[in-house]
This record gives C-alpha cells, sequence and structure tokens, in this order.
C-alpha cells in the first residue's frame, strides 16, 4: 500500500468518508485513517451516525414501531396477538448487524474508488511546504505523508456538570442504544433528533419517558417545520414533557404515561431510573 498520497482524511463519519472518495473520484490519491471499532476490535468507519447515532437508531425505532403496532395497533384491524414478547438481546444484536452491513459498505466503497484505508488514530507528526506526515496508531504503528488533510473527526457526547455518563444510569447516545433491560422510568435531556428518537424507542416498548427541553419548541425539528410539526410529534411520541429546564443543573423526571386524548400536562417530579 502507498505511504504517499495528495489526500489523507482523518476521520471516517458523513463528512470524512464521502469526502475521501469524492476526492478519489476526482483523480487524487486517497487515504481515509478512522479508528472507530466494532464489538471483535476490527475496522467500523461510518461515525457516530453509523456507529452510536441515525442508522442504529432508525434499526431501533423500526423494531420497536413493529413491537408497538403489534400490542396496540394490530386490534383495531382485528388482527389478535396472544403470548405476545419482547426479546430486547434479539432486538440489540438485528441493530447491531444492521450497523456492520453500514461498517462494511462503507469499506466496499473504498475498494471500489481505491481509497486506501488505514485503521487507527491518525496524529500531525509534522509540516512543512511539501506537505504533512502523520503516524498512525493502530494494530501497527506507521507514518503516512500528505500533501493536503482533510480533518474530520467529529464530535463526542457532552456531559452535564455532576453526571458524567456510566453508561448504566446516565447514559449517552452510545449507552441509550444499548440498554439491556428497558427501563421503568426513563428521563431524556434535550429534545433533539437522537433524544426524540430515543425517547420514542423506549416509551413504545414500556418505559414511562419524560423529555427536558430547555426551549418552547422541538429541536428536533427546525423553522417552519419545528413550528407545524411540534404539536403532531408530541402527540405522537407522547412522553412527559417539561419545558423550561434554564438553570444548567438538569435532572431527569419521569411521569406515568398518560393517554393520547389529553392534553400534554407538565411532568409531575419523580426521580427517573435512567437519563439520556
Amino acid at each position: 500500500m502507498s505511504k504517499n498520497f495528495d489526500v489523507v482524511v482523518i476521520g471516517g463519519g458523513p463528512g470524512g468518508y464521502i469526502a475521501a472518495i469524492r476526492a478519489a473520484q476526482l483523480g487524487f490519491n486517497t487515504a481515509c485513517i478512522d479508528e472507530w471499532k466494532n464489538e471483535k476490535g476490527g475496522p467500523a468507519p461510518g461515525g457516530t451516525c453509523t456507529n452510536v447515532g441515525c442508522i442504529p437508531s432508525k434499526a431501533l425505532l423500526q423494531s420497536s414501531e413493529h413491537y408497538e403496532h403489534a400490542s396496540h395497533g394490530f386490534a383495531e384491524h382485528g388482527i389478535e396477538v396472544k403470548g405476545l414478547g419482547l426479546n430486547l438481546e434479539k432486538m440489540l444484536g438485528r441493530k447491531n448487524t444492521v450497523v456492520k452491513q453500514n461498517n462494511d459498505g462503507i469499506l466496499y466503497l473504498f475498494k471500489k474508488n481505491k481509497v486506501s484505508f488505514f485503521h487507527g488514530r491518525g496524529s500531525f507528526v509534522k509540516g512543512d511546504a511539501n506537505g504533512y506526515e502523520i503516524k498512525v496508531a493502530g494494530a501497527a504503528e506507521e507514518t503516512i505523508t500528505a500533501k493536503h488533510v482533510i480533518v474530520a473527526t467529529g464530535s463526542n457526547a457532552r456531559a452535564l456538570p455532576g453526571a458524567e455518563f456510566d453508561e448504566k444510569l446516565i447514559l449517552s447516545n452510545t449507552g441509550a442504544l444499548s440498554i439491556t433491560e428497558v427501563p421503568k422510568k426513563l428521563g431524556v435531556i434535550g429534545a433533539g433528533v437522537i433524544g426524540l428518537e430515543m425517547g420514542s424507542v423506549w416509551r413504545r416498548l414500556g418505559a414511562e419517558v419524560t423529555v427536558l427541553e430547555a426551549l418552547a419548541d422541538l429541536p428536533g425539528c427546525s423553522g417552519r417545520a419545528d413550528r407545524q410539526g411540534s404539536p403532531e410529534a408530541a402527540d405522537q411520541a407522547r412522553p412527559g414533557r417539561e419545558p423550561g429546564c434554564e438553570d444548567r443543573r438538569h435532572q431527569g423526571w419521569a411521569r406515568t404515561a398518560f393517554p393520547s386524548n389529553t392534553p400534554m400536562p407538565r411532568a409531575t417530579p419523580t426521580p427517573a431510573n435512567s437519563t439520556s
């Protein structure tokens, strides 16, 4: 494998791997460095979106929707389901399979477009007028050079002061996608896309979910879509919702689920089993 490249992309998320593929398509000798590992220690390109964000979240949304239809919706159509059960381990296993399929798909696209892939952590060693020297710390440490470098390292979930993630009771998006038992009560701090999706998944599976959000509208939507979509989204998800948490000392609360034909009240503060 060549060690001298026109373009090196550090980070294999949606920004990074697409940039690498496009650079290769334009004729540049291109490499992509990504350190994400799967459960077996193998490469798992795709970044947060593929591994602990959009893709696994959508997989669980689909599975939980099927469960909700079977437990509530089928009866309206004259379909009776007896002995309905939830195999959460299998549901999470399917989610992991979907993630791996996407990881493998990205690796295939790298190969198809002749992008050299390095599994490890990339860091700058030095740079001069001729380009940059980059160290790749992986299973075997190696050094490559690049005329141009694209840094697409993404971001991590931010913990609140005094409420660091233990991925057991206080969860980041990573932990929220791998809960091994449906919590009785779940508080979700932040009504962004991932927060609302995770709240929807665990509510469908039986948790009592409360979303805490400082803004009056749902940040998971925006602009005109927010104003038009928020009531419908709130009615569909039906979590308890406690707005106005502006003091930066958020706590997780939960309430008993309420019927869909009643107005959404303010949540009664009771400690949640888990927060995300």
